[in-house]
């Protein structure tokens, strides 16, 4: 018996358009949109060197050094500067005009003068207030021990590392992966869709089928599992296509850890079943008010975990940690992050551990509502 419903349950499904869309056709139209809009986002971080002026006037021609050093952060590909050489009312034209982000005038110190406010004119600044301190030091040691000064250029010249550059433990960053992760861990919530039908069909006064179900000589709990196992395997294999795709269509890294991905997999489908099944048993009626409420606190969860604004999951985690870890969304999402990201397991161990205990609860809730209804008559 338990396969004969498995069987005719599988088929019903399968036909079932509405679901198999939400679940599979949705997450991966979302993606390639998702894929045309990120796909140059890390590199459109590449610094670009800053457009400035410098004014021609007597101090700048006297400092030698000075030029000499504009000259060497003005060449080359890695360049700081746009560099241009101009009068002072030529380059508060440019300022004006938004053609330069600052210029600098040479008097007794160097000063930068801005329009605004930005990285740009932060960098400058913090360039010049180098240079100004530098040759702050060359003075103070001409004037008082000229014979250091010889060791003090070298000093400068080659400027003590105090730190080291070592080999990266860890896969590279990449700003589009928690937009793609928090994408599969709603396609997962969706699997609610699936729970939800699964206590409707059993619910004698809610839908027909359910009706003979309870007047069929088999224990509803019997069929309940095994319309479960169907609807959980066609959820897994939308789940897979929707990786697969994300994987080799989209290019998504997921990292080396194949295991313990599918597992992650399976633990999220299943608490989002078993969210929808309880939110299925709780409302008795109103199917227009479960999708609502299941659409919504899927939404939700996905924006805390920085599906909409990546930047988010990270307010959310310094403001209000706890939200976190009750968010299943984000759980998610922090799951497939860790096997990518971390070589150690703790994340991603609390992560699941969390989302296992969240099924737990959501099955043991459903159970013990379901089972104390009773119907006077059908």
């Amino acid at each position: 018996m338990f396969y004969h419903i498995f069987r005719y349950r599988l088929k019903k499904l399968v036909r079932t358009r509405e679901m198999i869309f939400w679940t599979l056709a949705f997450p991966i139209i979302l993606s390639i949109f998702f894929n045309l809009a990120f796909q140059n986002l890390d590199s459109s971080e590449g610094f670009d060197p800053i457009d400035t002026a410098v004014v021609q006037n007597d101090n700048y021609r006297n400092r030698v050094i000075f030029e000499d050093i504009l000259a060497d952060v003005s060449e080359g590909e890695d360049r700081l500067l746009n560099l241009q050489e101009t009068t002072l009312e030529e380059a508060e034209k440019l300022l004006e005009d938004g053609m330069i982000s600052g210029y600098i005038t040479a008097g007794d110190m160097l000063e930068l003068h801005v329009k605004s406010s930005g990285l740009p004119q932060n960098i400058l600044r913090l360039f010049l207030n180098n240079l100004n301190q530098t040759f702050a030091v060359i003075e103070d040691v001409v004037s008082t021990d000229p014979t250091q000064m010889e060791p003090l250029i070298a000093s400068i010249s080659d400027p003590r590392v105090y730190t080291e550059e070592m080999e990266r433990e860890t896969a590279p960053p990449n700003q589009m992966l928690n937009y793609f992760y928090s994408l599969i861990a709603m396609a997962c919530m969706y699997g609610a869709f699936f729970g939800t039908e699964e206590v409707t069909d059993i619910q004698a006064n809610i839908s027909d089928r359910a009706a003979r179900l309870n007047l069929a000589p088999v224990h509803k709990m019997k069929a309940f599992l095994a319309s479960s196992a169907a609807s959980y395997l066609v959820l897994m294999v939308n789940m897979s296509l929707v990786l697969l795709f994300l994987r080799f269509a989209l290019g998504i890294e997921f990292g080396e850890r194949v295991l313990l991905l599918i597992l992650t997999t399976f633990v999220a489908t299943a608490t989002g079943m078993s969210f929808g099944s309880f939110i299925s048993a709780l409302i008795r009626k109103g199917e227009n008010l479960k999708v609502a409420l299941i659409v919504s606190v899927t939404m939700v969860g996905s924006f805390l975990s920085g599906m909409m604004y990546a930047q988010m999951k990270y307010i959310i985690h310094n403001n209000l940690p706890f939200l976190s870890y009750i968010n299943p969304v984000s759980l998610i999402t922090d799951s497939f992050y860790s096997l990518y990201y971390f070589e150690t397991l703790e994340r991603w161990s609390t992560n699941i551990v969390i989302l296992m205990i969240m099924t737990f609860v959501f099955s043991m809730a459903t159970y013990m509502v379901l089972r104390r209804r009773k119907y006077a008559s059908l």
